[in-house]
């Protein structure tokens, strides 16, 4: 495969994904209809990417972001 086929691959991908990336895109899609027909009538409907794996390093929190975060779970 030449590099300027390679390139057309690649914006082909961009512009109609295939493989594993699509995949994800389908189940997301099917887990957030199913979220949204079971969601209470006064709760925020659900995105598609609110579904969507996410493969991206976390971003580093500090100790009072960690804080909040665990008064919120314990509901204080």
């Amino acid at each position: 495969m030449s590099s300027h086929e390679f390139a057309e691959w690649m914006a082909y991908a961009r512009i109609e994904p295939f493989g594993e990336y699509r995949a994800d895109l389908r189940a997301a899609l099917i887990t957030s209809t199913m979220a949204n027909a079971w969601r209470g009538s006064k709760s925020k409907a659900y995105k598609i990417k609110d579904f969507l794996l996410n493969f991206e390093p976390p971003k580093q929190q500090s100790w009072q972001e960690m804080k909040s975060m665990l008064k919120k779970l314990v509901g204080k």
